[in-house]
């Protein structure tokens, strides 16, 4: 007999859907189904699409296509170059946070650091200023947090220095929070060689010490998301490929895995992909959504990925945990790889 476990609804604060604009690698119906298919029953969509969502009027276009797609919950983040601001105000209220890029990444959507102090002046809420901050830039993410206390947080940390600087941040008592990618928990610079243009993301795969480290300071990391980033089979065999892999479906099993060999406990689990997530990001919870899986290993194989782009560096792994079954604010909407609402059925989260 299967074991089962039941886990809270996860939340995943950090995907790019490419909806509007990029549908061809993943669209707000495909990319929810992903969601459901890795136990995620919320999900919140970066502003770098293809015409950046930098203004009121393309993040209500964008709304508007979320509302007819999706069928899990879903939040939006706002983007700025540094000369937006007269937009801020209208927007505040639509979305979950103020996404600044400080190092170049998909769509060239790239903020000049010396900006950054007038940026965090700008954004009169206590929702928070996420940041695409790397090793070069953060001195002055140290600088601008610590006279302008505002809501922080980092995402996507991948290296010994990027985590030192979050623990430094943390204690000198800075609201800074951060997230770590499963892919830079689980892959080093050493699986890009193998994996090519499918291991080509941003930030960079690290080495093996810098993976380490990761791990071995859990309690600094506040969240674990996937930055799911797909892109189609031909632009990763590009030269160059773009940056950015799909991670929604595969990033609870690698997690349970690494459970299962004492890596991390389900409490720590459960705080990262769930209570955290909620806390820092404002999201609603109920105890009627939650997800069940049966805890069987299992190969991850591309073709029995739900996301449109239909491939995963992971591809191959054997893995333990595999959502069958997802209840949505008590309403059944997902199992055994069918989902079991029309396209809509999800919130949308302001």
């Amino acid at each position: 007999m299967v074991d089962t476990i039941k886990l809270p609804g996860l939340i995943d604060p950090h995907v790019h859907l490419r909806d509007p604009g990029q549908t061809d690698k993943e669209d707000f119906y495909t990319g929810t189904v992903a969601a459901l298919a890795g136990g995620f029953t919320t999900v919140i969509d970066m502003p770098n699409n293809l015409e950046p969502i930098t203004t009121l009027e393309r993040l209500e276009r964008k709304i508007a296509s979320a509302k007819k797609q999706t069928v899990c919950d879903i939040g939006f983040y706002f983007g700025t170059l540094g000369d937006n601001f007269v937009e801020f105000p209208k927007v505040v209220d639509k979305v979950k946070g103020l996404k600044v890029y400080l190092n170049i990444t998909t769509g060239g959507f790239t903020v000049d650091p010396t900006k950054l102090s007038a940026i965090y002046r700008a954004w009169e809420s206590t929702k928070p200023i996420l940041l695409h901050a790397e090793e070069d830039v953060l001195d002055e993410v140290f600088k601008t947090v610590s006279e302008q206390p505002k809501t922080t947080h980092v995402c996507h940390v991948s290296s010994k220095k990027e985590l030192e600087f979050v623990i430094r941040a943390k204690e000198a008592g800075l609201p800074v929070s951060c997230g770590v990618t499963p892919h830079h928990l689980f892959l080093t610079d050493e699986d890009a060689k193998s994996l090519k243009g499918y291991g080509y993301m941003k930030p960079f795969l690290k080495s093996k010490v810098d993976q380490d480290f990761l791990w071995q300071h859990l309690k600094y990391i506040d969240v674990i998301e996937s930055d799911h980033a797909p892109h189609t089979k031909a632009e990763k065999e590009a030269d160059p490929p773009l940056f950015g892999v799909p991670g929604l479906e595969t990033t609870l099993p690698l997690l349970l895995t690494a459970e299962a060999e004492g890596r991390l406990t389900r409490t720590q689990l459960i705080e990262r992909l769930h209570t955290n997530p909620a806390r820092i990001f404002g999201v609603p919870v109920n105890e009627d959504t939650y997800i069940e899986i049966n805890m069987n290993e299992y190969v991850i194989v591309n073709d029995e990925l739900l996301t449109k782009s239909g491939w995963s560096p992971f591809a191959g792994w054997h893995v333990i945990g595999r959502v069958h079954r997802v209840v949505l604010r008590d309403q059944e909407v997902y199992r055994n790889a069918q989902v079991l609402v029309q396209a809509g059925n999800g919130q949308i989260l302001s």
